[in-house]
C-alpha cells in the first residue's frame, strides 16, 4: 500500500462529514424503520453500501489510467477536489433551510424493495461517479496508488456510511426531530457547509 494512515484518516473525516448531511437516504431509512423496523432499513442499507462501494473503485481505476497519460492533470484536479468541497459548503449554507424530500418507491416494503432502493439511490446517481473523480485526487497520490490502496479506499467510502445508516436507523427518534424540526436541520446544514468548506482547505495545504 502506498496511502499514509494521515491520508486515510482525513478521507474518512470528509466521509462523515458527507454522511451528515441530511439527504434522500436519511428520509428513506426513517421511512422505512418507521414502517418495518430495522428490517426494513437493512436492506436499504445493503444497497447503498454496494454502491459507495463500486463508485469510488470505478473513479479510481479511470483516474489512474489518465494519469498515466496526463501526470499534470492530477495537479487540476487536487484544485478541482478543493473547489467541489467549497461548492457544496457554500451550497449547504445557502439552502440549509430546504426541506428534504423523497419518493414513495423508495419506501416500498420487502427486503428486495429496499435493497434496490439503496442500490436506485447511488448508483442511480451518474453525479455520483463524477464526484469521486473529482474529490479523491484531493486526498491521494493517484499516480502511484495500487490495487491494495483502491480496495481501502472504497472500503472506507463504503463501510462509514453503512455503520451510519445502521446507527441512523437504531437512533429513528432523534433523527426524526432532526428532519422534522426546520430550525434543527437549517442548524445541521450550517454545521455541515462550514465542515466541508474546512475540508477544501486542508486539501489545498496538505
Amino acid at each position: 500500500m502506498t496511502i499514509t494512515f494521515t491520508e486515510a484518516l482525513l478521507y474518512a473525516g470528509a466521509m462523515v462529514i458527507l454522511f451528515l448531511t441530511p439527504g434522500p437516504v436519511w428520509v428513506a431509512l426513517m421511512a422505512r424503520s418507521l414502517s418495518h423496523g430495522m428490517r426494513g432499513a437493512l436492506p436499504l442499507a445493503l444497497g447503498v453500501v454496494i454502491g459507495d462501494f463500486t463508485w469510488p473503485f470505478i473513479a479510481l481505476l479511470s483516474i489512474q489510467e489518465l494519469s498515466g497519460l496526463y501526470a499534470e492533470m492530477l495537479v487540476w484536479l487536487r484544485y478541482s477536489a478543493a473547489g467541489i468541497f467549497w461548492l457544496m459548503g457554500a451550497h449547504l449554507i445557502r439552502t440549509a433551510s430546504r426541506p428534504i424530500s423523497t419518493q414513495n418507491k423508495l419506501t416500498r416494503p420487502g427486503f428486495v424493495a429496499g435493497f434496490l432502493a439503496g442500490l436506485l439511490v447511488i448508483i442511480g446517481n451518474p453525479k455520483a461517479i463524477l464526484f469521486y473523480m473529482g474529490v479523491l485526487p484531493g486526498f491521494f497520490d493517484l499516480s502511484s496508488i495500487t490495487l491494495p490502496d483502491i480496495i481501502v479506499i472504497a472500503l472506507i467510502s463504503s463501510l462509514l456510511p453503512f455503520t451510519g445508516n445502521l446507527l441512523l436507523a437504531a437512533w429513528l427518534g432523534r433523527i426524526r426531530n432532526v428532519l422534522s424540526s426546520p430550525k434543527a436541520l437549517t442548524r445541521l446544514n450550517h454545521a455541515s457547509g462550514v465542515l466541508l468548506i474546512i475540508v477544501g482547505v486542508v486539501i489545498l495545504l496538505t
